[in-house]
């Protein structure tokens, strides 16, 4: 008797652990899943062959995330081709730039804005020949 009785408790604590392994799993997506890819924004008028090629929003909808690479957008032309607008504060977020290896035709850039847990992330190339 006493036996069988062990046996239920093990069992019951071993689905009692699985079920909180799995609610610990769903839990962790669900802080993954906040940040989404969103379309990235039309290239506006004058941006002399360059391109956005990905934005990522965190407790941002996607709406506000366009709006404010087009705001850095228009924040770095203001200072020229190859100016950047790393340090400001853009649409209410801290932005910062790292930039890849510039070559004589092109350079790429990852922008991420930052407020709290409210995430904006954009990549883009400008193209420093014309098309």
């Amino acid at each position: 008797m006493t036996l069988a009785r062990s046996s239920r408790h093990l069992t019951m604590l071993a689905i009692l652990v699985t079920c909180l392994a799995v609610a610990g799993l769903a839990g962790a997506q669900t802080s993954v899943a906040k940040t989404k890819a969103c379309a990235t924004p039309k290239e506006p008028a004058g941006l002399l062959g360059g391109y956005f090629t990905q934005l990522q929003v965190n407790r941002v909808s996607c709406a506000s995330g366009r709006k404010l690479v087009l705001a850095y957008y228009k924040c770095r032309r203001k200072k020229g081709i190859k100016a950047s607008c790393s340090g400001k504060t853009v649409n209410g977020l801290k932005c910062t730039e790292k930039r890849g290896a510039e070559i004589e035709t092109q350079f790429n850039a990852t922008v991420t804005c930052k407020k709290g847990s409210r995430t904006v992330k954009h990549s883009y190339q400008q193209n420093l020949v014309p098309g």
